[in-house]
């Protein structure tokens, strides 16, 4: 989408209504794919309409405003200890809570030690139920698999 504004944008200032050309460089990658736009004058106008009051609120200091959304609320302060004993939700939650707390301490470490056994080499493991997959950055996340004949 970005790419696409940047066309856009580049059309408008050269003032051309003909198509604009823009490769596109994947990371480490030879291959590139030209993408061609026909002008959209509407959409540059809004674009650089947009462009314009940015702009002019970095000249003036005042902070911009996206159109017809409000901005976010700044956070406030936690100051107070609020008692929650009234609350029948926040009861049935701190029941689950406290019921669960235990077996997700568990379930954590038992998959701090799945990690700890998969070799560094190994992209996927398989066993016992479970598969754990290594992504390419190296995390490795965990699937139930369905247990055939009741062998886990």
């Amino acid at each position: 989408m970005g790419s696409f504004c940047q066309i856009e944008s580049g059309v408008w200032i050269v003032a051309s209504q003909f198509p604009a050309n823009r490769e596109i460089y994947r990371e480490f990658s030879v291959l590139w794919r030209k993408r061609t736009a026909h002008a959209d004058s509407l959409y540059q106008h809004l674009i650089v309409t947009a462009e314009r009051k940015f702009w002019r609120c970095v000249e003036s200091g005042e902070p911009p405003r996206v159109f017809g959304v409000e901005p976010p609320k700044p956070r406030i302060e936690a100051i107070r200890i609020v008692d929650m004993s009234a609350s029948n939700a926040w009861a049935e939650f701190a029941a689950v809570f406290s019921r669960t707390r235990s077996a997700h301490l568990e379930h954590e470490q038992a998959k701090a030690e799945l990690k700890c056994l998969m070799p560094e080499d190994a992209k996927e493991a398989i066993g016992h139920g479970i598969r754990a997959k290594r992504s390419k950055s190296g995390a490795v996340s965990f699937d139930l698999l369905a247990v055939e004949g009741g062998h886990a």
